[in-house]
């Protein structure tokens, strides 16, 4: 595995303005931040997707997230918060190691739901969704 600046991060090998660090996950301020408090949250080892994740981790990582928002809200003033993961490269994700991020919003800040992120053009078909649930269920594992 090449280096990867969040494992780094979190092995405090390279700085970064820590909030939070427990054995499992560790949350500290955004490089390039959004918005004032932008936060990220990580697992403390390395996993590239979601779906890399041990299922404790992954509840530690949603406990940080939920535990955090409010108190960003409060410290920043500010209206409410954006949560959102990019899962893999093509959804955008920059450093291959999944991370949560908080974002302050504040009324009229210009950010948009989440439905923003891609708009939907006139030739975008959304497909049969029964035939989509389907699928995806096709997918699970029990």
């Amino acid at each position: 595995m090449t280096e990867c600046i969040f494992c780094a991060i979190a092995t405090g090998d390279a700085p970064a303005t820590t909030i939070r660090k427990d054995d499992r996950t560790m949350a500290f301020l955004d490089a390039n931040p959004l918005a004032p408090g932008h936060t990220l949250v990580i697992p403390t080892t390395h996993a590239e997707r979601l779906e890399d994740l041990d299922p404790e981790t992954a509840h530690a990582i949603m406990d940080r997230l939920r535990e955090l928002a409010p108190a960003i809200e409060a410290a920043v003033d500010a209206d409410a918060t954006t949560i959102g993961f990019n899962n893999g490269r093509a959804a955008g994700q920059e450093v291959p190691h999944v991370h949560g991020h908080i974002i302050p919003r504040f009324d009229g800040d210009g950010g948009g739901p989440i439905h923003a992120v891609l708009p939907r053009g006139p030739d975008r078909d959304a497909g049969d969704p029964e035939a989509i649930a389907r699928a995806i269920t096709d997918h699970l594992q029990d």
